[in-house]
């Protein structure tokens, strides 16, 4: 059978070891350089009620997406792209949450309990308005000085879904409870960052703990995955939603607004040739921020009808009046070529 992993991520902390600390991230060497593709933008469309998050992506057919070539994150040269396939990007919104959907080909892999093992994914969004894409945010503090205060303005937002320790059938996220009365982040993170080595769990961390910034991402994981036949070829998707707008107040979550644009961007990670996969080497959608317009569908149908309304007003409008003016020479062409009548008193009948 063809394989169809069909699962949703939210991101997480990119190969983070425990909740709530710092993370030693990688090290870039060389000078950076970027290229990105001028054309590539996401629009996530008004269309509610034709998304459910289940796993399976057959209800997002007639959702349009961006095709990304993957390209590694630290050197996003074209003769190192993923060679299995590109990511096909799927975003829409229902007025009150917006849904993603990832669509990755790709030969199975899979080892229970490893998450560097198998396939994962993570989104990342801005936050602060000096945040940059390189870098995760590009806060110039170290990590023994990089806080709320001075990396104010570089916030980003990322979220990572890895497979490994997942069980099928569950949904993940939403602030959920384990059983131990803790919120479950098994498979599921999500997590702020000022750069790569300043990073922690939404509501702990330097900033201090605060139940409004907690995960509201959710994810599924499809019931017959991701058990699979290792080595198969087929297809990889990723599900999620999120609330357009969360309760954070500590600047930890992208906010997004309905008729404007958010930057985004998104990253793969693959064992290949079975070798696990470490928290820098992975493939990104672009060297740079993608932007994505958040659409007012309903504000665009109403222009669309008042426009088409008024347009038929006009053109019906105009025909009467031609018909009026067309009637009025005709039946002024009868009186001319009719006899005069005498007129006659009243009194005289």
């Amino acid at each position: 059978m063809s394989l169809q992993l069909l699962l949703q991520l939210l991101i997480a902390c990119l190969a983070v070891i425990g909740c709530g600390q710092l993370v030693v991230s990688h090290q870039e060497s060389g000078d950076w350089h970027c290229e990105p593709d001028d054309e590539a933008r996401i629009a996530a469309e008004f269309r509610p009620g034709i998304v459910t998050l289940d796993g399976h992506a057959d209800d997002w057919a007639d959702v349009d997406g961006f095709e990304f070539p993957l390209r590694p994150a630290l050197d996003p040269d074209e003769d190192k792209e993923y060679k299995a396939g590109k990511l096909t990007f799927k975003a829409l919104h229902d007025g009150t949450d917006v849904y993603f959907m990832l669509q990755v080909d790709g030969d199975y892999v899979y080892s229970k309990g490893d998450d560097n093992k198998c396939p994962s994914v993570a989104l990342m969004f801005q936050v602060g308005e000096s945040a940059t894409y390189h870098d995760m945010g590009g806060c110039k503090e170290s990590p023994d000085t990089c806080n709320s205060k001075n990396c104010r303005g570089y916030e980003v937002d990322i979220m990572h879904f890895s497979v490994g320790n997942s069980i099928p059938g569950r949904l993940y996220g939403g602030n959920s409870i384990n059983g131990e009365g803790k919120q479950d982040r098994i498979g599921l993170v999500d997590m702020y960052s000022w750069n790569p080595h300043c990073r922690n769990i939404d509501g702990s961390g330097l900033s201090g703990n605060d139940s409004t910034a907690l995960n509201n991402w959710k994810g599924f994981i499809e019931d017959d995955s991701p058990y699979g036949s290792s080595g198969q070829k087929g297809t990889y998707y990723f599900e999620f939603s999120r609330p357009l707008r969360t309760m954070d107040r500590l600047q930890q979550d992208a906010q997004f607004t309905i008729g404007q644009t958010s930057k985004f961007s998104a990253a793969f990670w693959y064992p290949v040739d079975g070798n696990p996969w470490h928290g820098s080497a992975h493939y990104t959608v672009s060297c740079d921020w993608v932007p994505m317009d958040v659409i007012s569908g309903f504000s665009t149908q109403v222009k669309l009808a008042s426009q088409s309304s008024g347009d038929a007003a006009g053109v019906f409008a105009f025909v009467l009046s031609l018909v009026a003016f067309c009637v009025s020479i005709f039946v002024g062409y009868l009186v001319s070529k009719t006899k005069s009548v005498p007129f006659t008193p009243i009194d005289r009948l």
